[in-house]
């Protein structure tokens, strides 16, 4: 019988491998600007700083930080005015526009909870969480009210406030603006309109100081089983992500301009366009959607200096027939993330061609964490973040821990050895909101069980390899999808794939690969060159079946809807 290994030791050896590998010169704990405070006071601070400062600019609308603080004070009273009080929930179903900021921070200073909801929900979805969060108070745009109305007869909504993009597009836009953001305003009767209103409350006095163990979000994880849950995070957990990341994953200060059309309603959208920049006293430079143009008129315009996009957002704009009219040399750094198509050597080679800069994988994280719980910053050098065992994720931010347990008994399993990824971190969520038995699953002795497949490797690096329900058993061989859907990024002719197992008496599952091609691969290139690629480059056992799609269904986030791969079509 095995040795079990007793956790004291195991985490000082990591710690030690931790320290040995730490990129020098960076900061081995949380960096905070003022203090560990609530993130509603870094706003009044940096009002008070840089008052003029930009804090958000849409497409020439210029939001600064005075004004985010005043009017983020003025949208606390208005709620306060309307019977929201402490602790109560509020829906903000809205895309990008400096609107989510005025109402977000709005919500935190009054200590009320935010509630986000893509504004990609359907009327089901939507009632979902609105019933869930016992939400009487929703801010929506104006062209999703419609899916308001909907809903507002069973659940216990009360009050509907309404804004719009056309309260903040300039009439003669800074930068190029998709058409869906040109809509004409939507006359609302019964709402309140959100601009208006705020600016007829006059001069309002601060609320007291929030917290930092004050809720402030319900942040919903996407499952792709069941409902979804709502993780409750609090104003420390924002603070702390933003802390952690801070120099070490993201070299920022308040003269960096971010670029950002990550959705704020999703964790990784909230942290990189209303915390991260707000945090660092920077200005961010915010989308309303993905749109190549936008975005290099953007670097340009604004000189940018750090943005965030996936693999595929990155490839588009290499491509694009356009790219070299646009000055991108303000840019420093460059997160990407790897959903459909994976970062490669290739990729970052034309990249730092092209621009001088790096494409770096941002960081592993789960909505339960607050995401972004480790950075690969500083492990580019010849490529050795991507030649390394898939799917690297590099180091805990600092604050944060990892371990890899046994599934089913919870022991450690040795350095190197493949098990479930177990996290513990100051941003943990303290619960999932109304769920006890899905809380008390998951967290465990103050350590979150991800359920997601991993190793720490004999140096102290994290590799990601999969969600367990993912996991492959061929022959008795572990499969891992992510990983041969990392290889498959690299084919010439695929544009982007999902794996998911097949059942198969004789070798208990095989592996079978959806892919979409590019366009102009398409009727060029078959199943069966694919395959015999594929032979060329793994294991006979991890070659999948090869499936052509005209396109791949995906999520509002940008991933592949693996439940909706049907294994049974041919």
């Amino acid at each position: 019988m095995a040795t079990r290994l007793n956790e004291k030791d195991y985490m000082e050896q990591l710690h030690a491998l931790w320290s040995k590998a730490w990129p020098k010169g960076t900061p081995r704990t949380p960096q905070y600007p003022h203090g560990e405070i609530a993130l509603s006071e870094y706003l009044r601070a940096w009002a008070r700083v840089q008052p003029e400062h930009p804090a958000v600019i849409f497409y020439g609308h210029v939001l600064s930080y005075a004004d985010l603080d005043r009017q983020s004070d003025r949208f606390a009273a208005l709620l306060s005015k309307k019977g929201v009080r402490k602790g109560d929930r509020v829906a903000v179903f809205l895309p990008n526009c400096p609107q989510f900021h005025i109402v977000f921070f709005g919500i935190l200073k009054l200590g009320a909870i935010h509630v986000p909801v893509s504004p990609l929900s359907r009327a089901f979805e939507l009632s979902y969480e609105l019933n869930d969060t016992d939400a009487e108070v929703i801010v929506a745009l104006d062209q999703l009210i419609e899916t308001v109305r909907q809903v507002k007869g069973e659940t216990k909504l009360r009050e509907i406030i309404v804004t719009s993009f056309a309260d903040v597009l300039p009439a003669k836009p800074a930068i190029p603006v998709p058409d869906s953001v040109k809509s004409p305003r939507i006359a609302i009767p019964g709402a309140t309109d959100l601009l208006p209103a705020l600016a007829a409350m006059g001069e309002v006095g601060p609320q007291p100081p929030a917290g930092l163990d004050d809720i402030a979000a319900l942040n919903y994880t996407g499952g792709t089983t069941g409902m979804p849950k709502g993780c409750v995070h609090t104003q420390g957990d924002m603070v702390y992500t933003a802390a952690a990341n801070y120099g070490i994953a993201l070299n920022t200060d308040s003269k960096s301009v971010f670029l950002s059309f990550f959705p704020e309603f999703w964790i990784a959208g909230e942290n990189f366009g209303l915390i991260f920049p707000l945090f660092a006293g920077a200005t961010l430079v915010l989308l309303a959607r993905w749109d190549p143009m936008s975005a290099l008129a953007a670097i340009d315009e604004y000189k940018v200096t750090i943005t965030a996009m996936p693999v595929d957002g990155a490839v588009e704009l290499m491509d694009h027939p356009r790219f070299k009219e646009f000055n991108l040399s303000s840019l420093k750094q460059i997160r990407v993330v790897s959903f459909v198509k994976k970062l490669n050597p290739e990729y970052r080679r034309r990249w730092k061609e092209l621009t001088g800069t790096i494409l770096a994988e941002s960081s592993w994280g789960m909505t339960e964490t607050h995401t972004s719980n480790t950075f690969t910053t500083g492990f580019q050098d010849n490529d050795f973040d991507l030649t390394s065992q898939p799917i690297f994720v590099g180091l805990p931010v600092p604050g944060a821990e990892f371990k890899i347990t046994d599934f089913e008994t919870g022991d450690l399993i040795p350095i190197g050895g493949e098990g479930e990824i177990r996290v513990r971190t100051p941003s943990l969520l303290k619960s999932y909101w109304n769920k006890p038995e899905a809380t008390a699953e998951s967290l465990v002795d103050g350590w979150l069980r991800t359920g997601d497949i991993g190793l720490i490797d004999s140096d102290g690096f994290l590799h990601f390899l999969g969600r367990r329900k993912e996991m492959l058993k061929v022959k008795g061989m572990s499969v891992f999808p992510p990983e041969i859907e990392a290889l498959l990024g690299q084919h010439p002719a695929v544009l982007g794939s999902g794996v998911v197992g097949r059942e198969d008496a004789d070798k208990g599952q095989v592996p079978v690969a959806f892919i979409q091609l590019k366009p102009e691969a398409r009727g060029m290139t078959t199943p069966e060159e694919i395959q015999a690629w594929c032979k060329e480059r793994m294991a006979v056992y991890k070659v999948p079946e090869i499936r052509i799609i005209e396109a791949l269904p995906m999520t509002a986030t940008g991933k592949v809807k693996k439940q909706e791969l049907n294994v049974s079509a041919s």
